[in-house]
């Protein structure tokens, strides 16, 4: 087998005969998805980091990948012994690609820096040429796939059936929705637009796919006009069932590999093209009077769920809360017992999701992060990283199912036995976040970033903080991470409004000692309405209790308590009906008030 060395010595042979200085590496995929196929996990197989966010840059005599604080420890740990340096995104003193390709090509005869525009988007290839022209005249190539020269094992593009999603489900026909995102491009002044976020798709046409590991999403494109759909697909994906519905539905059908001929060739005036999630060659590919560069309408309605959508969250709730309950009481004799491992937690968490019905898979790769593990924000453990769990100190368990009516996302951190005062003050902080957030009311149409500040309010005035956002949508049995709203510091003006699903889940993370994080997927419900407006409020969706034995009661507020007591009265009202009697008697204490 190649090793990384072996990769980097092979590519750089081919950026010599290209006469390439450079060549980029993005995480994404034609689709800018979050997970992505196989096919194009060219930057996990040149320099080895399997996190799902960074960036890698190789010139002919250095390499470099970035990536956010999620990685930080996992990313230096995957990158040890390597020709790679670690570029900590957000942290003082660390350079741009842009900054660090023009140092490195100061002495270089070479001043071209390549990159695959199929798989990077439009903006980042607009953004990457203005940075490296101001770096001296470095210019930028798009049209070369330099992975297909020197991977010869490359997996292929998935081939995957592609399944009907129940009306009963979905809530909505594809018709309709189609007719609503003719409407939203109306207002927008285009007359059609090019769809190719893949959780979109499966969106507008109801139906679902297994083509991305935890994403229930299919390899397509959508091409929308003023009076056609056509949908740019594998044909050996599609059933006789699957065909005769898009027929129904108007849908009309054409092979993936001709999506750049189908777009060139769409006669309108105009077409909506969103920058930021179009891949840079399909961007360039229409012949139109005009591009609206603008942002696709599709995940502003996508993200309010509609009565079908979010009775089939409440549904998928009580099973995962279920699951979960049943794997609390599992938990600390387990422990306590002895031989468990935070691989093996994972297992036996999944292995009790599976059994509920609707189980279709997890919703992301599970997070059991003992101690010092937890600190890791996006750890996942391995065989070479597992540790044994013993009966004392804290887990952290981020997990997730996908289920035919709804997806889940959780995080509990519990203690296994005795914890130190600082594991208390912390867990105490995070949890006051937690609640601090659930519990506002907010004018509808409010930013996640004007409602950050609840979360990390108590953590600030003790000088901590978490540098991960606090919240994102959630998908209905589609992706585990959904816009275009979000609760995080940094600015995003998305609006939220009643029926979207958006997560709290704030943390504090202690390197080399633990990570305490608390995560329930909440619903924005009506509040009231005044001479003010609307006012909205959030429902906790998540059923599960919250741990409270690392709790110091003197840290919370009188109406933190109460929110916390309702909470666990609700729990147990809904779950208890559905445990045998020992999980029930486990959930009477667990939920007992404080």
């Amino acid at each position: 087998m190649k090793t990384i060395q072996d990769r980097l010595s092979e590519l750089r042979e081919v950026m010599h005969r290209e006469h390439l200085a450079a060549f980029i590496f993005p995480s994404t995929d034609p689709h800018s998805g979050e997970y992505v196929p196989d096919h194009w996990m060219g930057r996990r197989w040149i320099s080895g980091f399997n996190g799902s966010a960074g960036t890698v840059v190789v010139t002919m005599h250095s390499a470099a990948l970035w990536t956010d604080s999620r990685y930080f420890i996992a990313a230096a740990d995957q990158l040890q012994g390597s020709d790679f340096t670690l570029m900590k995104e957000r942290i003082d003193g660390t350079p741009t690609i842009a900054e660090w390709i023009g140092r490195e090509l100061q002495t270089s005869d070479l001043t071209e820096v390549g990159v695959d525009g199929w798989v990077c988007s439009h903006s980042f290839v607009e953004q990457l040429r203005r940075e490296l022209r101001e770096q001296g005249g470095i210019t930028v190539r798009t049209n070369f796939d330099l992975l297909e020269c020197i991977w010869k094992d490359r997996p292929a593009i998935p081939k995957n059936k592609v399944v009907v999603h129940p009306m009963e489900f979905a809530g909505e026909r594809t018709a309709s929705k189609i007719e609503r995102v003719r409407k939203a491009l109306r207002a927008q002044h285009a007359d059609g637009t090019l769809v190719s976020a893949l959780d979109d798709i499966a969106w507008i046409l109801n139906l679902r796919g297994s083509d991305v590991h935890c994403n229930p999403v299919f390899v397509a494109y959508l091409l929308i006009s003023s009076t056609q759909v056509t949908l740019y697909i594998d044909p050996d994906k599609l059933t006789p069932e699957v065909v005769s519905y898009l027929k129904d539905e108007g849908v009309g059908i054409d092979d993936y590999a001709d999506v750049r001929k189908g777009v060139a060739d769409y006669d309108e005036y105009n077409i909506l093209l969103d920058p930021d999630r179009l891949n840079d060659t399909l961007f360039h590919a229409p012949r139109v009077k005009q591009i609206v560069a603008a942002a696709s309408p599709v995940p502003s309605l996508k993200a309010v769920k509609n009565e079908a959508e979010i009775a089939g969250f409440h549904r998928a709730m009580l099973r995962d809360g279920i699951a979960m309950v049943k794997f609390l009481h599992w938990l600390k004799p387990a422990v306590e017992a002895g031989g468990q491992t935070e691989m093996s937690l994972d297992e036996m968490l999944t292995g009790l999701r599976a059994e509920q019905p609707l189980f279709k898979g997890i919703s992301f790769d599970t997070i059991v992060g003992y101690e010092q593990h937890g600190a890791i924000v996006h750890y996942e453990a391995t065989p070479e990283t597992d540790v044994a769990v013993e009966p004392r100190g804290l887990v952290l368990i981020d997990s997730g199912a996908q289920y035919e009516d709804g997806t889940t996302d959780i995080t509990r951190t519990i203690a296994l036995g005795p914890i130190t005062d600082e594991q208390r003050r912390v867990y105490t902080l995070v949890l006051k976040g937690y609640i601090r957030l659930q519990r506002c009311k907010f004018p509808a149409g409010a930013s996640g970033t004007q409602l950050d500040i609840l979360a990390r309010e108590a953590m600030w005035r003790e000088g901590l903080n978490y540098l991960h956002g606090t919240g994102h949508g959630v998908g209905s049995y589609l992706n585990v991470h959904e816009g275009p709203h979000q609760i995080r510091m940094e600015w995003r003006p998305a609006p939220i409004v009643a029926g979207m699903t958006v997560t709290d889940e704030p943390g504090i993370y202690l390197a080399g000692k633990f990570g305490v994080r608390i995560e329930n997927t909440l619903l924005a419900v009506p509040y009231k309405s005044t001479d003010f407006g609307e006012f909205l409020q959030f429902e906790a969706l998540t059923l599960c209790p919250i741990d409270k034995t690392p709790i110091i009661r003197e840290m919370l507020s009188a109406e933190e308590v109460a929110w916390l007591n309702a909470y666990h009265r609700t729990v147990y009202e809904r779950l208890a009906p559905h445990l045998d009697a020992s999980e029930k008697a486990w959930l009477k204490v667990a939920t007992e008030a404080i």
